[in-house]
């Protein structure tokens, strides 16, 4: 039977609404999802390629950084060397959902089954997200922060502007709270709240530096330092908020700016953590709903093989060795992995079983990847769900590789070679053994104003030089005094190399 989605690029609007509408049928009667209200924008070619260079929000403030993306993501696109996504869904409620007015009518369909369902639900529902992001005020905090910047670029001047934010930036990787310490803030109001900061800090002295203590003769040095680190809230991991907080030099419209890049940072954090997750999600809801809707007529055959196309595409995982590939794609390993839950839960082996006795045989493998998308990041994802059959379907194992001539097969096809197979693909997801582990640990108060920073070195990884002393520039000219990073190994304590940076004087 022919359905009315056809693989033609004509469309309109109430086109659009009805194929909405049937994915609507089938995501909430069938897999139970729980969404924000769907907006759903049709923008252009240039308009996408304008989100691609502003980290993908419909509302950014202004950088040089941005206009750069842009005309190397436009140079790329228009001599063919580059495509372009065929949505952009932003976490927010209503959660918008852009698409490309160029794709097919039974594109779109793909594209509000992935993004307006699929990502939708996972952003509403998953506990990283509901913590660490406020999806009911994130587009109104960033027309704040875009008028914001752009006052203090007339008021200040926007090299001024541009130097703050270049080192904010800079800093962002280390400008996010890892650790639940309370709710992500409540960004409504943020202006008024933003005001009240600003006189607040007029109106008073940092304390911090006015009450500083002289050197007593006979002082317990050990007794000071721990009440210094414990007034100034060290080690602190998140140095954004600590610059914010403490630099002695900063302005209040700084600091403001400061937090602004914080607040960014902190709405982006949950998905790096959860690409494998979320992709796998939006990925799975699309490839069940565009079927069903094939199976029931509303998609014909023609737009159903542009799909499947599609859909393969996103998921092809090359092997190894082949030229092309770049590591492990998240879309295949966490589609693969949640069409093997439904399996394990539904068509149980005897090793299904005895691996996972919890879900094996369940009968409702939908209800447990409603659990699992709520309740994992990428990591313990994998570490909880990958299986023996998906490892040998895909073909995984693990190598050893000390930089010579030969590899070592560390794990292959048995018991305890699934348990490595399966610890070192959750290790390779696993943000935080990916980023350098760098925390602030002391300032000399008394002295010269030193800022101390400390990388716990693992596994003998080592910070990249000229990298490192373009960020250690950047935290030298936020905290006003010299700033030092000492590179210590995590086991013995052991000083590795020593960095230090002092302020430039403009």
């Amino acid at each position: 039977m022919s359905g009315f989605i056809g693989s033609g690029a004509d469309w309109d609007f109430d086109a659009l609404r009805r194929a909405h509408d049937h994915c609507a049928d089938i995501a909430f009667g069938e897999l139970k999802l729980d969404i924000y209200p769907t907006q759903i924008e049709v923008i252009t070619s240039e308009q996408m390629l304008d989100a691609y260079s502003s980290i993908r929000m419909p509302l950014m403030y202004r950088h040089w950084s941005f206009g750069k993306h842009f005309a190397r993501d436009e140079a790329y696109y228009r001599h063919g060397l580059r495509s372009l996504a065929y949505e952009i869904v932003i976490n927010s409620n209503p959660c918008l959902c852009y698409v490309m007015e160029e794709n097919t009518l039974a594109m779109q369909t793909l594209v509000i089954a992935h993004a307006g369902f699929g990502h939708n639900h996972f952003f509403k529902n998953n506990n990283l997200f509901t913590q660490w992001t406020d999806a009911g005020s994130i587009l109104d905090y960033m027309e704040f922060a875009k008028k914001y910047i752009a006052q203090c670029e007339d008021k200040y001047g926007e090299p001024a502007v541009e130097r703050v934010l270049d080192a904010a930036h800079a800093l962002m990787t280390h400008g996010v709270s890892r650790y639940p310490r309370r709710r992500a803030p409540d960004l409504h109001d943020e202006e008024a709240r933003a005001v009240e900061r600003r006189a607040e800090a007029e109106r008073t002295f940092n304390d911090l530096w006015r009450t500083v203590p002289g050197r007593a003769a006979g002082a317990n040095l050990p007794t000071v330092e721990a009440e210094r680190k414990k007034r100034l809230g060290l080690p602190e991991e998140n140095l954004l908020y600590f610059f914010e907080k403490k630099a002695p030099l900063l302005k209040p419209w700084q600091r403001e700016i400061l937090r602004i890049v914080r607040h960014v940072a902190q709405y982006f954090y949950p998905q790096k953590q959860t690409k494998v997750m979320n992709e796998g999600c939006a990925t799975f809801t699309h490839y069940h709903i565009i079927n069903r809707l094939h199976e029931q007529g509303h998609l014909s055959d023609g737009a159903m093989m542009e799909l499947l196309a599609s859909h393969t595409s996103v998921v092809f995982q090359p092997d190894f060795d082949d030229p092309r590939y770049s590591g492990m794609n998240p879309y295949a390993v966490g589609f693969g992995m949640m069409q093997d839950i439904v399996r394990i839960c539904e068509a149980p082996t005897a090793e299904d079983r005895d691996w996972f006795p919890e879900i094996a045989g369940s009968g409702d493998g939908l209800a447990v990847l409603r659990d699992a998308w709520a309740g994992y990041r990428d990591e313990s994802f994998i570490r909880q769900f990958l299986s023996p059959a998906l490892i040998r379907k895909m073909k995984l194992f693990s190598v050893f590789d000390d930089g010579g001539p030969e590899l070592v097969v560390k794990a292959i096809h048995n018991e305890r070679g699934y348990r490595a197979v399966r610890a070192a693909m959750a290790d390779m997801f696993d943000v935080v053994q990916h980023e350098p582990e760098i925390e602030i640990v002391d300032v000399d108060l008394i002295g010269d104003r030193c800022l101390m920073l400390q990388h716990r070195v693992h596994n003998g990884v080592m910070l990249e030089e000229t990298e490192t002393a373009m960020v250690m520039q950047h935290c030298a000219d936020l905290w006003g005094y010299e700033v030092k990073l000492l590179e210590t190994d995590a086991t013995s304590d052991a000083v590795l190399k020593r960095h230090a940076a002092s302020p430039r004087r403009s």
